[in-house]
């Protein structure tokens, strides 16, 4: 076979997640166990993740989805109601608002870090807005004191979308989910962390965490009967098995945390003589990105989709990521559309993730950089 053949079907793909021993020991004790949900597993995965993020609590479900659904609940948004958040985003963080009946309404993001611009966000503060939703996108933290600030002054509540930045750490040195204000995770397989799906919300307090779980188990409070429900709720629940991947992969995420840096290191050195080519900031005073996705933003005029066709035939996976939001159409009809957001736009038409998860080498990663080289017409 043709060397360069060979070595195209060796494919890099886009995520991998590192599952091991310690993954399977959990998961099969909990398989012997014979309760397979609402067990003990559950609770232990809550109890270390909290301490691992250093909160007194949080709240396991199904998926980030869910957990943003169940904050928005608690913050009691609703219909007529309008929240500011983040054109460039995962759909979530504007379908979980309309689920309440409640209106996204949408603010440009900052140049540099690609999160929700506090002054933007400001300027579309209006009679309605009861709050604030910022996304703390591919793992860099938000400007939380900007935006806490402004919704000290207008009475607004805050919900954080953590789900890519399970890690990172904010411009006054916390955790971000460590804050005070509700919080949201997601353990998707291409996280920091996974349990294949699910989800993990920070509460404020016991009392809305004793809400939280009633709400994702169906309305039953914990201390009622099996088919006794005292409030509307939802089928959110995770089962022990997905709990038992959450376990061991807490005990290990400050490892899977530096590995992940090392591979950015890497991506950084290597394509930083790619002329046009941005790759994403690391840190910023005090700020430090969890690293979620890799993902770069191709020279101006760069035809992205023949980038990404010649990536794949030469067996590296890339994807355009991420698309703005309020131009999908269930939230064009909203009544937005092209041009209103153009810092989000821009970043929405040249950005492209690369293969990224803790256990690529420098063999992987080279090859990554010099196939884009070659796709970019760059190549020696």
């Amino acid at each position: 076979m043709n060397p360069d053949t060979q070595r195209n079907r060796q494919q890099v793909p886009l995520a991998r997640p590192e599952l091991g021993a310690r993954e399977e020991e959990l998961v099969l004790a909990v398989l012997r166990s014979g309760q397979l949900s609402l067990g003990e597993m559950g609770g232990r995965f809550e109890r270390e993740f909290a301490a691992w993020l250093g909160v007194e609590d949080a709240v396991m479900v199904s998926s980030g989805t869910a957990a943003l659904h169940l904050g928005v609940r608690m913050l009691g948004w609703g219909e007529g109601d309008e929240v500011v958040t983040s054109p460039f985003s995962f759909v979530a963080s504007a379908n979980c608002l309309l689920y309440e009946g409640a209106k996204p309404v949408f603010a440009d993001v900052e140049e540099e870090t690609l999160d929700l611009d506090p002054a933007a966000a400001a300027a579309a503060v209006g009679e309605r807005t009861v709050g604030l939703l910022p996304v703390h996108i591919f793992g860099f933290p938000a400007a939380m004191p900007g935006l806490e600030a402004l919704a000290q002054r207008h009475g607004l509540g805050i919900l954080e979308d953590a789900c890519e930045a399970l890690g990172a750490i904010d411009s006054e040195g916390r955790k971000v989910g460590a804050r005070g204000n509700l919080a949201t995770f997601a353990f998707y397989a291409n996280k920091q962390m996974t349990t294949g799906e699910g989800g993990m919300i920070v509460p404020r307090d016991p009392g809305e965490a004793a809400r939280l779980r009633s709400e994702r188990n169906q309305g039953r409070a914990v201390d009622m009967g099996w088919l006794d429900h005292d409030r509307l709720g939802f089928n959110y629940r995770l089962s022990d098995l997905a709990a038992a991947l959450g376990v061991a992969q807490v005990e290990k995420l400050d490892s899977l945390l530096a590995r992940r840096a090392a591979v950015a290191r890497m991506y950084e050195q290597r394509l930083a003589g790619l002329e046009g080519v941005r790759t994403p900031v690391a840190s910023r005073g005090a700020e430090v990105r969890s690293w979620f996705v890799y993902t770069v933003r191709l020279p101006r005029g760069a035809d992205r989709d023949a980038v990404i066709r010649r990536l794949a035939g030469r067996g590296v996976a890339s994807k355009a990521y991420l698309p703005c939001i309020h131009l999908f159409p269930h939230l064009r009809e909203l009544g937005y559309s092209e041009g209103q957001f153009p810092v989000a736009e821009a970043a929405a038409a040249d950005s492209l993730a690369l293969p990224f998860f803790p256990a690529m080498g420098e063999a992987q990663v080279d090859r990554v950089c010099q196939e884009l080289a070659a796709a970019l017409g760059q190549g020696s």
